[in-house]
C-alpha cells in the first residue's frame, strides 16, 4: 500500500517525489482502512494521507512549504476518491466526499471530532445513512453520535485503537 501511494505520487510529480520522506522515516501504519471494506483501503488510506498532510504528521511526505503541503493534501484527495471510483462504489465516494468537507469545516471552525468523522465513515463506507451523525457534528460540534456509530459498526477495541492512532498523527 505505502509503495503504492509514494510511487504514484513521486510518477505524477517531481514535486511530490521532492516531498517524500526516506524510507526510514516513514510511519507505514494503517489507521482507517482497517474499518472498511478491503477493496477500498488503498482509497481511503491516500485520502487519509491527504489529509495528514493538510492537518496532521504526514506519514509517508514531508512538503518543503505550506503551498506544497497544500497542493500535495488536495492531489492525495483526489487520486484516494480515483481510487474509489474505480471500484465503482458511488456510494463510497460519496461519502468520502462528504467526510472531507465535514472535516474541513470542523478544522476551520476550531471543533474537534475529525477522529470520530473519519471512523464513522470508514466503518460504514457506502452504507449511507450518515447524514444525521454528521450533522451533530457540523452544527453543533457534538462527535458522540458519529463515535457511536463507528462503535456499532465495528466495537469499542477497534474503535478506541484506531481513534489512538489518528490522535498520534495529529499532535
Amino acid at each position: 500500500m505505502w509503495e503504492s501511494i509514494a510511487s504514484v505520487a513521486a510518477r505524477e510529480s517531481e514535486l511530490w517525489a521532492d516531498s517524500l520522506r526516506p524510507e526510514a522515516e516513514r510511519v507505514e501504519v494503517e489507521v482507517f482502512s482497517t474499518l472498511g471494506p478491503e477493496r477500498h483501503a488503498l482509497g481511503v488510506e491516500t485520502i487519509y494521507e491527504g489529509y495528514l498532510v493538510h492537518y496532521g504528521r504526514s506519514r509517508l511526505f514531508a512538503p518543503a512549504d505550506p503551498d506544497t503541503a497544500l497542493l500535495l493534501g488536495d492531489y492525495l484527495y483526489a487520486q484516494g476518491l480515483v481510487l474509489v471510483a474505480d471500484t465503482g462504489d458511488v456510494a463510497a465516494v460519496a461519502d468520502l466526499a462528504e467526510l472531507i468537507s465535514l472535516c474541513t469545516q470542523a478544522r476551520a471552525d476550531g471543533r474537534d471530532g475529525d477522529g470520530a468523522a473519519w471512523a464513522a465513515t470508514a466503518s460504514t463506507l457506502g452504507a449511507g445513512d450518515l447524514d444525521p451523525a454528521r450533522d451533530a457534528l457540523r452544527l453543533t460540534g457534538d462527535s458522540g453520535p458519529l463515535e457511536a456509530v463507528a462503535r456499532a459498526a465495528v466495537g469499542d477495541a477497534a474503535c478506541e485503537g484506531t481513534l489512538a492512532a489518528h490522535a498520534r498523527l495529529m499532535e
